[in-house]
């Protein structure tokens, strides 16, 4: 089985606080054993103290002394999508109380190994046209997208107080700086992840990377994942945090608008 994360996840795991509420945990992760995407996982503390993680990374020590130190309540666990599922269950062991919330057709997925033999989820986001209602104090913190038309069911959440999104397989920011920054691949990416940057990059114009966004996240249906994406670029941010590549700090949505610009009105499409 080809090792997408490093054996030794607590020697080369980055954790920061990005904001007073948002500690990011950031380490290497290999798509294909090969292509250096970096992984990232992202703990977001609630206006009522509440602790909810996203695309949850391994619970090592030092990850579990983060969590305590934000008060330890950690009410909500997100799958963002049918990729960025593999520490859940580790999570939900350690936090009986904590609440799924997951794509539909992940459990389902889940139950062929006999590693992830989970209770059913708390919360299933649907393409049915039903409300998408978590509680009270989440719905107060955070908005949500369904993004159906991705391949992988992509769930995208805006934290409002800090006006940050968090999201997984929607958009890349590579190369993985921070991710790789305690190996010692930290300034030299191998050839194939090279070979891809020109398509996962959010420099401008990020042309590659459009072409990604058509031809490989949204022919599944390009119709529902044009609608997400807009819905998405009128949220109010300024910050986005991605599972794959470095935090974009400040100016996101103008990179958002970059990379997804043959999905919004009044760009001229040249794929």
């Amino acid at each position: 089985m080809l090792q997408l994360f490093p054996s030794n996840p607590a020697a080369t795991m980055v954790i920061r606080q990005v904001t007073p509420d948002i500690v990011t945990m950031s380490l290497p992760f290999a798509r294909f054993g090969h292509l250096q995407f970096g992984g990232r996982g992202t703990l977001v503390k609630l206006s009522t103290g509440s602790l909810a993680v996203f695309s949850p990374v391994s619970l090592t020590p030092e990850v579990r002394e983060t969590v305590d130190s934000l008060g330890g309540n950690v009410k909500y666990i997100t799958a963002p999508d049918l990729e960025h599922h593999l520490h859940i269950t580790s999570w939900k062991k350690a936090y009986p109380q904590a609440e799924i919330l997951a794509p539909e057709g992940l459990w389902e997925k889940r139950q062929s190994n006999p590693e992830f033999k989970d209770t059913p989820f708390q919360h299933v986001f649907r393409n049915d046209g039903s409300p998408r209602t978590i509680s009270a104090e989440f719905d107060a913190d955070f908005d949500s997208e369904y993004v159906h038309g991705h391949g992988s069911r992509e769930l995208v959440f805006l934290h409002k107080p800090s006006r940050s999104v968090i999201e997984a397989d929607l958009l890349f920011n590579l190369p993985a700086h921070e991710q790789y920054s305690k190996t010692s691949e930290k300034s030299k990416p191998n050839f194939l992840t090279k070979l891809v940057l020109p398509l996962l990059s959010t420099a401008p114009p990020a042309m590659g990377h459009r072409r990604f966004a058509w031809w490989i996240l949204s022919p599944r249906d390009r119709p529902a994942f044009t609608e997400s994406v807009r819905r998405i670029e009128q949220w109010d941010f300024d910050r986005l945090i991605p599972c794959h590549g470095d935090v974009i700090e400040t100016g996101a949505k103008g990179v958002f608008r970059d990379v997804m610009a043959w999905f919004l009105p009044g760009d001229k499409k040249s794929v």
